[in-house]
């Protein structure tokens, strides 16, 4: 069962950039999507209240771009016990 993030809980930490511009592989998508912007897509790590309620620390990874905001937010692995 693939559980869902629902919320992000406080600060994401350790903000970088995986890929920008025409690197990522779904631009097109995300401008039909969400409208024309930078892209990039980005991976942190941040506590995240999933769908089933409970709060684990975790590396997200999203796409975003100035003027839309954070698109995508997936669980990429979760930290700790």
């Amino acid at each position: 069962m693939t559980l869902q993030v629902r919320e992000i809980l406080g600060q994401i930490r350790n903000e970088e950039i995986i890929a920008k511009g025409s690197s990522i592989k779904i631009r097109k998508k995300l401008e039909k999507l969400y409208g024309y912007g930078n892209w990039k897509k980005m991976k942190g790590i941040a506590e995240v209240r999933l769908s089933d309620g409970s709060v684990k620390q975790a590396e997200i990874h999203w796409f975003e771009a100035h003027g839309i905001g954070k698109k995508n937010i997936k669980v990429k692995y979760y930290l700790g016990g």
